[in-house]
């Protein structure tokens, strides 16, 4: 089977520390991956290196499209990264606070519209009928998030949890192939996280997106997730199901001993 994105060698160096280290890694259509490890191991660098942050110092990426096609995701930006199919979020949520709900979410259909500047001031029909779609698209999103509610709310004023919620929307509505999410349930009460496992299954069954989360909770992640990368001082020290991992004594070495269940 050919993988949604192909990851061999990834390796990142800052000066003599190496936070990511020839790490091969694989996620294919409509998994749910979840990549976990100590403060430190070197996720969200994975992360940056992936979706067009970091330029890493060795190995390819490559996101794969129709038929044989793979385009090498290396040394692109990360709206161009975007353009190819991975959307993320943050561990600290960066949304727009200032604009609606609505207007946070139509900003992440910009990389599927075509207004420029001066076409956006020329106000023309095409530019117009644009504007329509971006927002019913957004909004059609806002539904399934359970955000539709707030739509002409200002952003910061939302409750956290739905904070986190926008944060995805936002995400979903550049039209993922494989959606990175950085502990998407930090700070949520287990209510809230509930409802995100729901949500990721969703996204999974109905939109056809393969998810990839770094989380700390190992309750979600032994819930949700069909296999689990473990990483320690930028190593890949187990792959597998959740079963296998919770009993494996590398991962369970990697955390001090702590206990990893559901």
């Amino acid at each position: 089977m050919q993988p949604l994105l192909e990851i061999n060698g990834l390796t990142m160096d800052f000066g003599g520390l190496r936070a990511v280290d020839n790490i091969d890694f694989n996620i294919y259509s409509k998994e749910i991956v979840a990549l976990i490890g100590p403060n430190g191991a070197g996720k969200t660098t994975f992360f940056n290196c992936v979706t067009g942050m970091y330029r890493p110092t060795g190995g390819d990426i490559f996101v794969h499209s129709d038929g044989d096609n793979k385009k090498r995701v290396n040394g692109l930006k990360p709206n161009k990264v975007t353009e190819l199919g991975l959307a993320r979020t943050f561990q600290n949520i960066r949304i727009f606070k200032g604009m609606t709900v609505l207007e946070n979410v139509m900003i992440g259909r910009h990389c599927r519209t075509h207004a420029n500047i001066f076409s956006a001031l020329m106000r023309n029909k095409r530019i117009i009928r644009e504007e329509y779609e971006s927002a019913s698209y957004s909004y059609h999103i806002l539904e399934k998030m359970g955000l539709d509610d707030f739509a002409n709310e200002i952003a910061e004023n939302l409750p956290y949890g739905a904070q986190r919620r926008l944060e995805i929307a936002r995400a979903l509505a550049t039209e993922p192939k494989v959606l990175l999410l950085d502990e998407p349930a930090a700070g949520l009460n287990p209510q809230e996280t509930d409802n995100l496992i729901d949500i990721i299954k969703m996204l999974r069954d109905e939109e056809n997106i393969s998810v990839l989360l770094i989380e700390h909770d190992m309750g979600m992640v032994m819930k949700i997730s069909e296999r689990i990368t473990v990483m320690d001082y930028g190593k890949k020290i187990a792959e597998g199901p959740p079963d296998e991992i919770k009993e494996n004594p590398e991962v369970i070495k990697a955390y001090l001993g702590e206990e990893i269940d559901a």
